[in-house]
């Protein structure tokens, strides 16, 4: 692996931890899942496009990895999370970017890229979705391919308050092993970076319990804002992700300028699964 240049930003009052890779004429900043899930997961499956001619920048998300939030109270929002995209890329002296965001890091970058179409070139939106309350269905469908028992298993634990029980956490662990990367074992930075999940802004904006997003981005959707967007959009999906791959036809038959690259085999991070693949198709997105 190569070393990545660490630099630490205060963000209004808070200090966040930025990386960066490769001295490339363009930049791609590059925003992680979660909420709450550090990056160093994305640093290691895009470090090949730093010889792709990219400078790659991305940062731990205020509240995870090196980017902790201490003792003081945060009022965990999705404004609050684009404002701080925003005074890293300024603090940065970033300019204009390619952005690309993973799972959550897509909601936040397509909220950013609407606010700020001017700061971005091209968007890369993998792994995600612009309507959650149809996420959240797809999450019911996964669970419910365990079988109608599993289900009620699995509600009765988070009901009772005992998701530590063996018989939910084997659930968990098979829905992750299909949906959320089929490799075995995973890779040990995917492994460190759930271990080390943010827990409060997760649970706060995601939910307590993977597979059921209660928090308080729940409601959100874009899907309609989606017509006027004339900003060139890749959307990565694959094929067993526990986002419907339905909703990546759905955004790209939305866009003006969007373009669908899909994954056979493959489930929430196809960057691990089919990684020669994916960086060859982002790399020909973004020299366009």
């Amino acid at each position: 692996m190569r070393t990545w240049e660490r630099r630490a930003l205060s963000i209004h009052g808070h200090e966040v931890m930025t990386y960066s890779l490769g001295e490339g004429p363009n930049t791609l900043l590059m925003v992680h899942g979660g909420p709450g899930c550090p990056s160093m997961y994305l640093r290691d499956s895009h470090e090949a496009l730093a010889t792709e001619g990219w400078r790659l920048v991305t940062w731990d998300q205020l509240g995870c990895g090196e980017s902790p939030c201490h003792s003081v109270p945060i009022q965990w929002s999705l404004d609050r999370s684009v404002d701080e995209l925003e005074a890293v890329r300024s603090g940065l002296g970033l300019g204009e970017v390619d952005l690309l965001g993973q799972s959550w890091g897509g909601v936040l970058g397509l909220e950013y890229v609407l606010r700020h179409r001017e700061r971005v070139r091209r968007f890369v939106a993998a792994d995600t979705a612009f309507d959650l309350p149809r996420m959240q269905r797809g999450f019911e469908a996964k669970k419910l391919a365990l079988g109608t028992e599993t289900c009620t298993m699995m509600a009765k634990h988070e009901a009772m308050g005992t998701v530590d029980h063996p018989e939910y956490l084997a659930a968990v662990t098979l829905l992750m092993y299909r949906h959320l990367c089929r490799l075995h074992p995973w890779p040990a930075s995917l492994g460190w970076c759930m271990q080390n999940l943010g827990t409060d802004i997760f649970s706060t904006m995601f939910g307590p319990y993977f597979f059921q997003c209660t928090g308080s981005i729940r409601d959100w959707n874009r899907m309609d804002a989606l017509w006027d967007l004339h900003t060139p959009v890749l959307l990565v999906h694959g094929e067993y992700d526990y986002i419907l791959p339905e909703l990546a036809s759905m955004a790209r038959d939305r866009l003006p300028n969007g373009n669908l690259a899909f994954f056979p085999g493959c489930s929430h991070m196809p960057f691990f699964e089919d990684p020669d693949g994916y960086i060859r198709v982002v790399s020909e997105f973004l020299a366009n």
